[in-house]
């Protein structure tokens, strides 16, 4: 295993549409296993291959209890609504006003090609969106309301 570099909003790759796996094989394994490793170690709650440089649909996300590996996946079902502060480790140090769902239901492939269903709501709902878009190449910096200044985000932080 090993970290990979995290792409900046800077980069073309991260504003380019992922190709579809059809290798389920020990290199989609390794990049997995970095994907957790890199993600581990950032602090975050998700990431997807674009974000290291890999233009295919593959996305991580923490839900506090396992980190799913979510290849090839699709969003099924999303309900109700929530606006707040949305991150992004390809966006340092910056947060915007994002509307997400409230709930979502995403439909992937695990690390051997086996179809199954995820749920979760507000964090994990947002995560779920903010990740798929990668890999359609859009940032949470281009659908936001507008960027958080540094006193709404001390705010938040009291609450």
């Amino acid at each position: 295993m090993g970290l990979r570099k995290i792409l900046t909003d800077k980069e073309p790759a991260l504003h380019k549409t992922c190709r579809e796996v059809t290798n389920f094989d020990a290199r989609l394994h390794k990049l997995l296993d970095d994907m957790r490793e890199t993600l581990i170690d950032s602090n975050g709650v998700g990431l997807a291959a674009p974000q290291v440089g890999i233009l295919r649909r593959v996305v991580l996300v923490d839900t506090g209890e396992e980190i799913l590996e979510l290849v090839n996946p699709s969003l099924l079902e999303t309900d109700g609504e929530q606006i707040g502060a949305e991150g992004c480790l390809s966006v340092p140090g910056k947060y915007g006003l994002v509307k997400r769902p409230m709930y979502a239901k995403v439909r992937a492939q695990d690390r051997y090609g086996e179809w199954y269903e995820a749920e979760g709501e507000e964090l994990i709902a947002r995560c779920f969106c903010h990740e798929l878009d990668h890999l359609d190449g859009i940032l949470y910096t281009e659908i936001m309301e507008r960027f958080l200044t540094e006193e709404e985000l001390a705010y938040d932080e009291e609450d």
